[in-house]
């Protein structure tokens, strides 16, 4: 598993470098066809490669996994994947070439008859060609483990729900010496905006709504015409979600002349706890059978693909790939003793589920 580990994360495969994560998609496929005796398809959506495994079970346990990193190519040249004591480091060694390894070897201790396996190459980007893909998939499926990092171990039972916007406004340009008047400042604006964006904010049930990038103005003695900003919106519930969608949809201007126009909306909505509570619950039935240790379920703020899984009413349970810490920070790591132990549990939990009649289609 540690030389499995080691070649994926060698084989560099930034999100946005089409060629890379193409040649990281066939090193998987090659593993796959080593440890399952079978070879996904390669499904190309936009040139981004995704990889599929079907059991032909009727209602199989899907493994869902990404192959994409953050890293920028070039990364291994200084900071190469090497192994101290316990610990492998390396870049996208924990979010989730480890797990995703777990899981190869979880499908084949479980057998593969029960199991599909799903890997995509645009998570980190928002999977812009993959959500279709995972959705379908998950609609086939008793329930979906997906295999990216835990919390110091522990599996993610509740995730908050992304929305990502653009608020552009529109005003009018004017000399600022000559005629400052004869102008609609979008900046002016754009201020008064963020701060009705700020109190849409609802810290007291966990929902954020942060003003990121904002740009505006095109020289130092014009009037703006344009501004614009970036709002990252983060919530435990699609209500709360909805409710902030709404504010910034009602967003008026202040300045006469000036307009407004919204750009996203929801990215992926939340994974909530009551999507996870069966799974978790046979994971530690399983855990404690195995004699592994299992820390509690973690709700935590970041997204994943099981939001989306979460978000169609398929039972899914997150962060059950690798052991460690440091995901997207320079000197990620991943435990070595975790690779086997987890895979272990991973295809207890498989099986578990496989006997678990009330995960049977209802028709």
């Amino acid at each position: 598993m540690l030389e499995q580990v080691e070649r994926l994360v060698m084989t560099e495969s930034p999100s946005d470098e089409l060629a890379l994560t193409a040649r990281c998609a066939d090193l998987v496929g090659d593993l796959v066809h080593d440890v399952l005796g079978e070879r996904p398809r390669r499904l190309d959506v936009e040139d981004r490669p995704h990889l599929l495994l079907r059991s032909g079970a009727r209602r199989p346990v899907l493994l869902l996994a990404h192959l994409d990193t953050v890293w920028p190519a070039g990364t291994t040249a200084d900071w190469p994947f090497s192994v101290d004591g316990d610990w492998a480091t390396g870049p996208g060694v924990f979010d989730m070439k480890a797990g995703l390894v777990q899981g190869l070897h979880a499908a084949r201790l479980a057998g593969v008859a029960g199991v599909d396996l799903l890997v995509t190459s645009d998570e980190e980007i928002g999977s812009p060609t993959s959500r279709s893909l995972i959705e379908q998939e998950a609609t086939r499926a008793r329930a979906v483990l997906v295999l990216e990092p835990g919390v110091e171990g522990a599996p993610k039972t509740a995730r908050k729900g992304v929305s990502m916007y653009r608020l552009l406004v529109h005003g009018r340009a004017s000399h600022a010496g000559l005629e400052p008047e004869a102008g609609v400042n979008a900046l002016v604006e754009l201020v008064a905006q963020v701060a009705a964006i700020g109190s849409l904010d609802a810290s007291e049930v966990g929902t954020t709504v942060t003003p990121t990038v904002a740009r505006a103005g095109t020289t130092t003695n014009t009037v703006p015409a344009e501004a614009e900003v970036a709002v990252d919106v983060r919530a435990w519930t699609a209500r709360e979600q909805d409710r902030v969608d709404a504010g910034l949809r009602a967003l008026v201007p202040t300045l006469a002349g000036a307009t407004l126009e919204l750009l996203g909306g929801v990215n992926r909505p939340p994974l909530e706890s009551h999507a996870s509570a069966a799974v978790m619950a046979h994971a530690v039935r399983c855990a404690e059978a195995l004699g592994i240790p299992l820390p509690d379920g973690q709700a935590v703020g970041g997204a994943s693909d099981g939001n989306f899984t979460a978000g169609i009413g398929v039972p899914t349970l997150d962060g059950l790939g690798a052991v460690g810490r440091g995901a997207h920070a320079r000197g990620e790591r991943a435990s070595v003793a975790a690779l086997p132990e987890r895979a272990v549990l991973v295809a207890g939990l498989i099986r578990a589920l496989a006997r678990d009649q009330s995960l049977e289609d209802p028709t």
